[in-house]
């Protein structure tokens, strides 16, 4: 039974179902570029986007209505972005896999163990914070690609997306990837060449996972450490800033949890969510804070349907133009690499290191199997050591 607070409480649904959309439609697409990159196929991706959903959609839900407050899950995005740099390791989508669940142990062990935490916690922010503009350059990229290929196909996606940015910057990569996805389906309807209703059925795909050293050196420990530094660290961060001290244990708990459950059907990686949590936990949401938790619950709700779509995403992705979607995306990262940038070169004493590992982030490169974030975050602690070291001018 409602209480006088019906309106508000409302307010707090609507809030929820935003940050699920917000957070869905901005980033569904790097999350299928990164799964594919990794060796998954488009049935094993799919599979992916919706394991995910399904899983982060509960996430939201226990932890808001556990804790009272609007603890929002999502899927690492900056991870799916390192995917697409990392691409596919020796045994291919099984191994990616398996280092989707030694991530999950990762995740689990950083919230029971304290210092390991303290760990990831002591990488020095402008090393991570590279690492993850290195790995983000090669998406935002294609957005300049794309254009200058197939110009007629990326004009609306572009002009809608400038045209928000600038009126209302939260619903600009949403309506430029609804935009993109939109100008697909004209072409292929054009062509003839549009999706069988049978690839649009949702379903899961279970892989048999494999372990090897080269799937946790090039993809577990970065993926792990970019989503600590990227996504869990700063949704703690933005939660205190609206008055919540998230509960560290069980939130890592849970999403370690969620990912092991979703890793074998190809999803890889839950976390807190940082920007798209401030949509729920803002007095936006629910001028009361303690009422702010409804929002949490709708926003694990609008997760789980959403997932519903994403044989039908996949299979659009598959069949567009090569690069239009993805442009999309590329836009849609553009302000996570400014923010990265930003905090990778603000403190001159860390912007040698800083610049070291973005470098070798962007190079791409692969020395034993094992991919250029990994490299890039060993060079750059490398350095970081060194010139910590540096006696300063007198």
């Amino acid at each position: 039974m409602w209480t006088a607070s019906e309106p508000h409480d409302r307010t707090a649904v609507l809030a929820g179902v935003v940050t699920a959309l917000v957070g869905f439609t901005s980033s569904f697409a790097v999350v299928l570029a990164g799964l594919r990159a990794v060796g998954a196929s488009p049935a094993e991706a799919a599979s992916g986007l919706l394991a995910l959903s399904v899983t982060m959609g509960p996430a939201c839900i226990w932890l808001s209505l556990r804790h009272r407050m609007p603890i929002t899950a999502a899927w690492s995005t900056p991870g799916a972005a390192l995917l697409v740099t990392t691409g596919a390791v020796a045994g291919g989508w099984p191994v990616a896999v398996g280092a989707f669940l030694v991530c999950a142990a990762l995740v689990l062990l950083t919230g029971l163990w304290a210092r390991l935490g303290a760990l990831i916690a002591g990488i020095p922010a402008a090393v991570a914070q590279a690492m993850l503009a290195g790995v983000l350059v090669p998406l935002c990229v294609v957005p300049v690609t794309s254009t200058a290929e197939r110009p007629l196909l990326m004009a609306p996606t572009l002009l809608v997306w400038l045209a928000l940015t600038a009126v209302r910057s939260r619903w600009a990569s949403p309506a430029a990837l609804t935009v993109a996805l939109g100008t697909v389906v004209v072409a292929l309807a054009v062509d003839g060449d549009l999706p069988a209703a049978g690839d649009l059925v949702p379903r899961l795909v279970l892989t048999v996972p494999e372990l090897s050293w080269q799937g946790v050196v090039g993809i577990a420990v970065p993926l792990w450490v970019v989503t600590m530094a990227s996504q869990n660290l700063p949704g703690v961060a933005v939660m205190s800033s609206f008055g919540y001290a998230v509960p560290w244990r069980p939130s890592m708990t849970v999403t370690a949890i969620g990912t092991a459950v979703a890793a074998p059907a190809g999803g890889h990686l839950l976390n807190l969510a940082a920007i798209s949590a401030a949509i729920a936990a803002g007095p936006d949401a629910h001028p009361d804070s303690d009422r702010r938790w409804i929002a949490g619950v709708s926003t694990g709700v609008g997760y789980t349907v959403l997932g519903l779509a994403s044989a039908a995403l996949t299979a659009l992705m598959v069949a567009a133009p090569a690069g239009i979607v993805e442009a999309a995306a590329g836009l849609a990262l553009l302000g996570t690499l400014a923010a990265a940038l930003r905090a990778a070169l603000g403190d001159p004493r860390s912007r040698e290191a800083a610049v070291v590992t973005f470098v070798v982030a962007v190079s791409g490169v692969s020395v034993a199997g094992v991919g250029a974030a990994f490299w890039a975050l060993v060079a750059g602690l490398v350095v970081h050591g060194l010139v910590s070291r540096r006696t300063p001018p007198s």
